[in-house]
């Protein structure tokens, strides 16, 4: 398979705090990779080095096999190739839905404002949004924008799409509309690596799962080895809430 990212040896600490200890794996093109694991376990930290949004203390995160870590990418060209949805929407409130989907594309990419807007439209047709465009985010539900946001993301034309959480913000009803978003772009080979806390969804839509406890990597495998098989005690312990109600 071709492989996009990897990740090698990477380590983040926070003072005398090692929130990320040897962090190994890759992600290679049309993989649904979920990251699952308690709170404080260092999933989101562990996403926001692979975006540069945290700089790592140590080890290597390979695009195309070249070290983004040493320079080797340039860090604007790399994060529009690996785009990230985050937990808390992070739309501009002062613009429209539609501003919001072409301002990264005309400033980052230098694209045309028509060619912008036209991108814009489709991704926002794609995820059922196109009749809010005039509206402001402060006009919409947490759902929908967290929709616009993945628009937002998609029309950059990432490689990677990252997703932080992208449901914990959201009222319980409104889940599932972006799931849905989610599971689609999935099933049309985007590849995508998401933290979450929705059990369902890292099983039933992963083609990968990774339990993280401790900074660590404590277990990786398919969603029938991860959820029904787990060779770990903790992982066990972790999902058996979750097996247990289905």
């Amino acid at each position: 398979m071709d492989e996009i990212l990897r990740i090698e040896h990477l380590v983040k600490t926070f003072g005398t705090n090692e929130v990320l200890k040897d962090i190994d794996f890759t992600v290679s093109k049309g993989d649904v990779i979920s990251i699952i694991g308690a709170s404080g376990s260092g999933k989101s930290t562990l996403l926001r080095c692979i975006n540069m949004l945290e700089d790592a203390t140590g080890g290597r995160i390979l695009y195309h096999g070249k070290d983004i870590l040493a320079g080797e990418v340039d860090e604007d060209r790399y994060r529009t190739k690996v785009g990230m949805v985050f937990q808390s929407f992070n739309l501009f409130n002062n613009f429209s839905v539609l501003d919001n989907c072409i301002v990264g594309q005309t400033h980052v990419l230098k694209r045309k404002k028509d060619e912008a807007e036209a991108k814009a439209m489709e991704y926002l047709s794609k995820v059922g949004m196109s009749q809010y465009i005039k509206a402001k985010p402060r006009q919409l539900s947490g759902g929908q924008k967290q929709r616009v946001a993945i628009a937002r993301a998609l029309a950059m034309d990432p490689e990677v799409l990252l997703f932080d959480e992208p449901t914990s913000a959201l009222d319980p009803e409104m889940v599932g509309e972006v799931l849905d978003v989610m599971k689609s772009l999935a099933e049309g080979g985007m590849t995508m690596l998401v933290v979450t806390h929705e059990m369902a969804f890292a099983r039933d839509v992963s083609n990968r799962v990774i339990y993280m406890a401790d900074g660590r990597i404590e277990e990786e495998g398919s969603p029938r080895e991860i959820f029904y098989s787990p060779k770990s005690p903790r992982t066990k312990d972790f999902l058996s809430r979750f097996t247990s109600n289905k």
